[in-house]
């Protein structure tokens, strides 16, 4: 039985690519939903992540980066993230601790086209002197009717536990939308995918991580705890193949191995992973492959 003012609602976390949406997302929540990773664009889609408290439950949405596109892939990525500003009931306007760029102003004028609150988070202010946070604020306190500006580091956690207590007071009285024991709605195999796409970002360089979509093909349940999960990498040039299998093998087996022990410590089961690398020709650019791989509007 819900309480008498019980609040709830969906909050978007949006900003430029690598600003750290989805380091922030994973600290809110407390376990590691969305990938991370020190390359730009590397959330695409929209995660669903779940905070439940017993006053409040907010659910969270990591969206991909709002950057200018180059290909079909990128425009669905950007579609998705601008649409979620009409969807929920508070947005979280991630920024790095620096002036506002290009890219955070066009962020602002979406924003001023929707009557959704927004807060301003400041991030990373681990990586700038404290005498240069109060200009910082003030840089951007004109640029929008912002309800809070909040000044983090999603990094090392400081001043994150301020943002459920502000969230909440914007959020309306509401229904409990999921379990308490909820903390994503995304499926398993998703989270698979994921992180199997997380490792190629680690260990590979320019354009081959970008090119690189996963799909987990299937997923069985063994004897005791075991689970054998099947993979496949797809990337769009035969080079690109190449360097992902590696010499004898050895870039495919690491990026298993990294991902299988991440399986096992969020998961709790043995894992069995088999990966295989296929070519789809420019397949950021064709509609139907991107729909295919899990893409759609």
């Amino acid at each position: 039985m819900q309480p008498e003012g019980y609040k709830s609602g969906f909050v978007a976390i949006v900003g430029r690519p690598n600003v750290g949406k989805s380091t922030l997302l994973n600290r809110l929540v407390g376990q590691k939903i969305a990938i991370m990773s020190d390359k730009p664009q590397t959330t695409r889609h929209k995660i669903h992540s779940v905070i439940t408290r017993p006053d409040a439950q907010i659910v969270l949405m990591d969206t991909p980066g709002i950057h200018k596109p180059k290909h079909k892939l990128g425009e669905y990525m950007v579609e998705v993230a601008l649409n979620t500003l009409r969807e929920v009931d508070v947005v979280l306007f991630l920024v790095e601790a620096g002036r506002p760029g290009p890219g955070d102003l066009y962020i602002i004028e979406q924003l001023k086209q929707v009557k959704t609150p927004v807060l301003l988070v400041i991030n990373k202010i681990d990586l700038v002197p404290r005498q240069e946070l109060l200009p910082l604020i003030e840089s951007y306190r004109t640029t929008l009717d912002y309800k809070e500006i909040i000044p983090l580091s999603a990094l090392t956690g400081e001043n994150v536990d301020v943002l459920p207590e502000l969230l909440i007071k914007y959020l309306p009285e509401g229904p409990k939308y999921y379990p308490d024991d909820m903390v994503t709605d995304r499926p398993e195999r998703f989270i698979m995918a994921e992180l199997i796409r997380e490792k190629v970002l680690h260990l590979t360089f320019q354009e081959v991580p970008h090119s690189v979509a996963v799909v987990v093909e299937n997923v069985e349940r063994r004897r005791d705890d075991l689970v054998a999960v099947d993979a496949v990498i797809y990337t769009e040039r035969d080079s690109q193949k190449a360097i992902l299998i590696g010499k004898g093998g050895q870039m495919l087996k690491k990026i298993g191995q990294l991902a299988r022990e991440e399986m096992e410590a969020l998961f709790g089961n043995k894992i069995f992973l088999q990966l295989w690398v296929k070519v789809k020709e420019d397949w950021r650019n064709r509609e139907s492959i991107i729909r295919q791989f899990g893409y759609t509007p």
